[in-house]
């Protein structure tokens, strides 16, 4: 959908994926702006939609039909999603600080980041399940359901705060743990004397009678004043004894943005103008709960939020191409759809009120619609070449000139990346040190140079890769980690590392945060792992790749080689499968933002301590399952070894969502190449059906380490494997005695 051979003139960087974001998403998704590069920094893969949430609480709805998943619509976007948590800005560097990964830069920010709880009673904090921020209530409800399931006797559920929050979640939740067979006594506070203090009168009525009907006891003009693990007490001094109490007063501000130096109001909120723009800072916008537009102060609720993302994303626009952002004035009136728990609701605006089932199947129509949105995506077209007019808008006439030139780059020595780019990214690196590293990154010499210790050979390997993922630094990680691999599954010690970069063309500051993403990622696995980046190479081209080339050092006598594998012993494997097609499915926008986010994280899982593991329990061969897929290693070493292999199909452990997507026919480039392996497995025909098959196929990135393990060590090793963190560790198969050296492997199915 979008050229990526164009060069990034501007990043808007999105924090949060909050309900005016994704409708900015989905904007820039349906008329992308050539030369800007949009980031969204998530906390959270799939974003929820709060309106619905009262009736997934209540078992009406699932967790994807309520919830937004971030990763095909940025992809959809072409924008890159990082899933980590912002927490702070330089505001003089443009840059956003986030949590454990390095700083963002943006040339325009925007800010959506929903609300956290106003816990400010003593105690609310340790006894509370809050609603707010909405993004992980579900886990607490889950946790909450959990408790009042098992423990004896009726449980006593109270809920802090009479607004429209606590008056449909009090329903909902009675509703879910009724239908358990729990029956809960229910108890509702409030600081008003009125339930939903901001309907008019004909709706709090109804919410009254419904409430009473429901057996709610409701305790109106009842402040809480603290909260302890066996209750609560109100202002006038009563007690009332509590199993559970959620928490769902009035919105509190995340402290970071004031923190920064944003203009803020006396809650914490960011200050904006009628046009969403920063009082403080013009190259910020703030929008949904977090922002408080100065001039038209609302109240916090979902339908401000929708209705901000269309000014948002066209204000925006404007801002990238220098011009001024037009003003919006928000409605002062809403139509508000409150459900009661079983599908009945009531909607209300101004002085009318309607009730009934069919209010409820009409909000359920407008809910599902909403969502739809940003599920049923449509196929975009390929857009053209950027031209130099695509530029200009952004930048000066003469920088779009250059910029537009890329076919006339020069290639050979005249292609590599600038001295001064390359000098100040290899200034602000880290590489750890080593003692045996005569030449290394800090010396201006042609190559590298280090010592080899006596009675020890080099070992060597290579990898190199296109860019697989959104994030640059994640994809700096992912690589080494795959190219530590395989020193690692040699059984060796990994001591230095030469990396080779190509990064598209694009104005200098850009290539510069590009390489320094991508180098820095590597680094701190590299620097992990004991292994010191002592030199390399960069270049310019049309698409980012990295490749490592690793040195690494062992006892010959002490390697673990493909060969060794002997007849009675079992085949343990590390890591699930499923990378090849999980990412095929990703570049369809047919996978789960959550199964590329756990993907990648078993991707940067270390194989270290499982080849130590391994080691200590006596294997006696082994290797990494990488781009030949399972079956490919393991006919490997069979074949090294001179043995067949039985291997247990269902057995072989899977990454979520692999099968899916794998039976919907999303599998790798790769994998028609893999497919012709299958002349090893005996028994092809007979097994080629069986859902699960494709798979052991499946090229793999960063996966997991194949090895031999004495049947006596079996239960042992798995035990330490999956104690220090390799929980999907499993037997996958067993070694036989040699029949047919052309058909190793027979698949047991």
């Amino acid at each position: 959908m979008t050229n990526k051979t164009a060069p990034v003139v501007k990043d808007l960087v999105l924090v949060g994926g909050g309900h005016s974001h994704v409708i900015v998403l989905k904007s820039f998704g349906m008329n992308p702006m050539p030369g800007v590069r949009v980031t969204v920094i998530a906390r959270d893969i799939d974003t929820p939609y709060s309106g619905m949430l009262p009736g997934l609480i209540a078992g009406h709805y699932d967790f994807d039909d309520v919830h937004i998943d971030l990763g095909p619509l940025a992809q959809f976007a072409g924008a890159r999603l990082y899933h980590c948590e912002a927490i702070g800005l330089d505001l003089e560097q443009k840059r956003v600080v986030c949590r454990d990964r390095p700083s963002v830069p943006y040339d325009v920010l925007s800010i959506d980041i929903g609300v956290t709880s106003a816990l400010a009673v003593h105690g609310a904090a340790d006894h509370t399940v809050s609603v707010k921020p909405i993004s992980t209530f579900v886990e607490r409800w889950e946790r909450l359901k959990a408790r009042a399931h098992t423990r004896a006797g009726v449980p006593r559920v109270g809920v802090v705060g009479a607004g429209a929050a606590g008056v449909e979640l009090t329903l909902a939740i009675q509703h879910a743990l009724s239908r358990r067979g729990d029956h809960p006594a229910f108890h509702l506070f409030s600081s008003t004397e009125s339930v939903l203090p901001t309907h008019n009168l004909r709706t709090q009525a109804v919410f009254r009678r419904v409430l009473s009907e429901r057996g709610v006891e409701m305790h109106l003009g009842a402040r809480v004043s603290a909260v302890d693990a066996a209750g609560l007490t109100t202002e006038d001094g009563s007690h009332f004894e509590l199993d559970e109490i959620v928490w769902a007063t009035q919105a509190g501000a995340q402290a970071w943005p004031a923190r920064a130096g944003l203009a803020v109001d006396p809650g914490g909120f960011i200050c904006v103008n009628e046009t969403l723009r920063s009082t403080s800072h013009p190259d910020i916008f703030a929008a949904g709960d977090i922002a408080a537009v100065v001039k038209h102060p609302r109240e916090k609720a979902g339908v401000f939020a929708v209705r901000q993302g269309p000014p948002l994303g066209a204000n925006l626009r404007l801002a990238l191409q220098g011009r001024p952002p037009r003003p919006f004035v928000p409605q002062r009136r809403f139509l508000s759809l409150v459900s009661t728990g079983d599908q009945y609701a009531v909607a209300s605006r101004g002085g009318w009120m309607l009730e009934g089932r069919w209010v409820w199947r009409w909000k359920d129509w407008i809910d599902k619609r909403f969502m739809s949105r940003f599920s049923e995506l449509p196929d975009m077209a390929v857009r053209p070449p950027t031209t130099k007019d695509d530029l200009s808008r952004l930048t000066s006439p003469d920088v779009a000139e250059q910029l537009s030139a890329i076919a006339m780059r020069c290639g050979g020595c005249g292609s590599k990346v600038g001295a001064t780019v390359l000098s100040r990214v290899l200034s602000r690196l880290r590489p750890v040190a080593h003692p045996e590293v005569v030449v290394g990154l800090d010396a201006a010499d042609d190559a590298s140079v280090e010592t080899i210790p006596p009675g020890m050979v080099a070992v060597r390997t290579v990898d190199a890769f296109r860019l697989l993922m959104d994030d640059p630094y994640t994809f700096g990680r992912v690589v080494a980690n795959h190219s530590l691999g395989d020193i690692y599954a040699m059984g060796a010690e990994p001591r230095t590392a030469l990396a080779i970069a190509t990064i598209p063309f694009g104005p200098e500051e850009k290539m510069e945060q590009l390489l320094e993403a991508l180098l820095t990622g590597a680094v701190e696995t590299l620097n992990a792992s004991g292994t010191a980046l002592v030199g390399g190479h960069t270049k310019e081209g049309i698409e980012t790749e990295l490749g490592l080339s690793l040195s690494g050092i062992g006892r010959s006598d002490e390697l673990l080689r493909k060969a060794g594998m002997r007849p009675g012993e079992r085949m343990i494997l590390t890591k699930p499968l499923g990378t090849g097609t999980l990412f095929a499915a990703h570049m369809h926008r047919e996978a789960k933002g959550r199964w590329i986010d756990a993907a990648i994280q078993l991707m940067l899982q270390s194989s270290k301590d499982a080849a130590a593991c391994f080691k200590r329990h006596g294997a006696t061969a082994c290797t990494d399952v990488t781009g030949f897929g399972l079956l490919g290693h393991l006919s490997e070493m069979a074949r090294a070894s001179a043995v067949d292999v039985d291997l247990e199909l269902d057995a072989v452990p899977l990454m979520d969502g692999a099968l899916e997507t794998a039976t919907r026919g999303f599998l790798s480039s790769l994998q028609p190449q893999n497919v012709r392996l299958r002349r090893v497995v005996r028994n092809h025909d007979a097994v080629r059906h069986q859902p699960r098959y494709p798979l052991i196929f499946d090229p793999q990135t960063a996966g997991g380490l194949l090895a031999s393990v004495p049947e006596r060590d079996v239960d042992a090793c798995l035990d330490e494997l999956r104690s220090i963190g390799h929980e999907a560790a499993t037997v996958v198969g067993t070694v036989r005695s040699p029949t047919d050296g052309d058909t190793p492997v027979r698949v047991v199915a």
